[in-house]
Parts: C-alpha cells; sequence; structure tokens
C-alpha cells in the first residue's frame, strides 16, 4: 500500500490538473450547440465555424504577433540587463537586480492601470503595440532572472579567453555569451510566449480595436457559454503545448 500511495497521489494530481481541459478539449468535439452532456458527436463543426470567423482569427494573428514581439523585445532587453549586472562592477548593483526582478511581485491589475494611465498622459494611443509594451513589462524581469541565474564561471571564462585572442566587446557577447546561454535565452523566450499568449488584464486595459484572443473570448462569454468557445480553448489550449514541448526538445533535452 505504502508503494502505490505515491502513484495514487500521481495519478489524482494528473486528474485534478487536466480533467478540466480534458472536458473542454472533449465537448469542443460536440455536435450539438449546447456544450454539456451528453457528449453528441464527434463533430468538426465548431472548428470550422471559428476559423472562418474573421473577427477570431484575427484576435488569434494579434496574439501571436503580440506574443512573439514582447517575447523577443524582453528576451533582449533581459539578457543585456543581466550581461551588464553579471560582468561589470556598477553602483548599487543590488538595488537594480531587485528592482528588475520587482515587477514579478506586482498583480498585472496593478501595472495595467498604472501603464493605462501613464500612455494616457503621453498621448499615445491605445493599440497592439501598447499592449506589447505591457507584456515586454511584465516578462523582462523572468527573461532576466532566468538568464542571470545562468551566467556562471564558465561563461566568463570563454569570454575573457576570446578577448585574450582579439575579440572585440560585441564579438565577444554575440559569437561567446549568447551561443553559450543559448539554453537559457530559449527557455525565457518560450515562457514569455506562453505567458503572453494568454494574458487577459494588460491586454484588456491597453487594447482598443485590434484586441486580443483572450480579450475576444471574454467578449464572447458575456453572451454565455458555447461550443465555439470550447473550440477555441482548445486552440489556446494546443498552441500553450506545443510552446511547451517546443521548449522541452530545443532547451532541456539539449541540455540533458
Amino acid at each position: 500500500m505504502m508503494r502505490a500511495a505515491p502513484w495514487l497521489y500521481l495519478v489524482a494530481a494528473f486528474v485534478f490538473i487536466y480533467l478540466p481541459v480534458g472536458a473542454l478539449v472533449l465537448f469542443s468535439f460536440q455536435g450539438g450547440s449546447l456544450p454539456v452532456p451528453p457528449f453528441d458527436g464527434p463533430s468538426l463543426q465548431w472548428y470550422g465555424d471559428i476559423l472562418s470567423d474573421d473577427d477570431l482569427t484575427d484576435a488569434l494573428r494579434n496574439s501571436l504577433i503580440v506574443a512573439v514581439g514582447s517575447a523577443a523585445v524582453a528576451c533582449a532587453l533581459g539578457f543585456l540587463a543581466a550581461y551588464a549586472l553579471a560582468r561589470f562592477v556598477l553602483p548599487g548593483a543590488a538595488l537594480m537586480r531587485g528592482l528588475l526582478i520587482a515587477p514579478l511581485t506586482v498583480s498585472y491589475l496593478i501595472v495595467g492601470l498604472g501603464l493605462l494611465m501613464v500612455l494616457q498622459r503621453l498621448g499615445l494611443g491605445l493599440s497592439l503595440w501598447t499592449a506589447g509594451i505591457g507584456h515586454v513589462v511584465i516578462n523582462l524581469p523572468l527573461c532576466f532572472a532566468i538568464i542571470y541565474a545562468s551566467m556562471g564561471a564558465q561563461q566568463q571564462n570563454a569570454e575573457r579567453a576570446a578577448r585574450d585572442l582579439g575579440a572585440n566587446e560585441a564579438q565577444v557577447i554575440l559569437l561567446i555569451t549568447a551561443p553559450m546561454l543559448a539554453p537559457a535565452i530559449l527557455a525565457a523566450f518560450f515562457l514569455s510566449v506562453t505567458l503572453s499568449w494568454d494574458e487577459f488584464i494588460i491586454a484588456f486595459l491597453l487594447t482598443r480595436f485590434d484586441i486580443t484572443l483572450p480579450v475576444e473570448i471574454w467578449s464572447m462569454l458575456r453572451s454565455g457559454l458555447s461550443p465555439r468557445l470550447n473550440a477555441i480553448g482548445s486552440l489556446v489550449f494546443l498552441v500553450s503545448v506545443t510552446a511547451v514541448l517546443l521548449l522541452e526538445i530545443l532547451v532541456f533535452r539539449k541540455r540533458a
């Protein structure tokens, strides 16, 4: 019994986590108009319905653009900040690290409201650009923390050797540091894409007409549940799982 206990706990944990997702995916193939038992299917009509909906496909495209773009910018800024604070002796470095990581402890609602007030004061209109700025703000601390934690003596010794051989600082960063930190950079990128992909609060506050998929889903929820929402949720889950699998294949398996 004692040997079976860990397995029973593991099975219970997976059921608790994935049962709602399984129900969502199952009833996305519902043939009827109500996403409730009994199951009437399988049918792909709701997937065809959402993929032919211009508003949904535009929102899907907007989410991908914001997720990939903001993740790339956050990774680039996080890498540069991590390199500066790890390789140079700067006054107040500990305070700078604390300030960079501090947004991780702040609610997205507070961050979004603060950005909204700043953008309005600057006279900038709300758009995908402003949503991307908001996602960079919330993803930059994560990227910095992941990359900074991966910068050790091994990279530093290789950088010194490259300088001794005549490489300038740009060559050291591009040809030595960045390739050696590629697993950490990719991990930060894919995690940022996943977080940005399904983020709602900041996207809701900082967009107006070009909305992202989570905001479109929220608009649809106001009219009640439907199999269309299950199909959309399944596609969102598929994208998130794909990002995690790519992270596993490209980063963790390579590191192992």
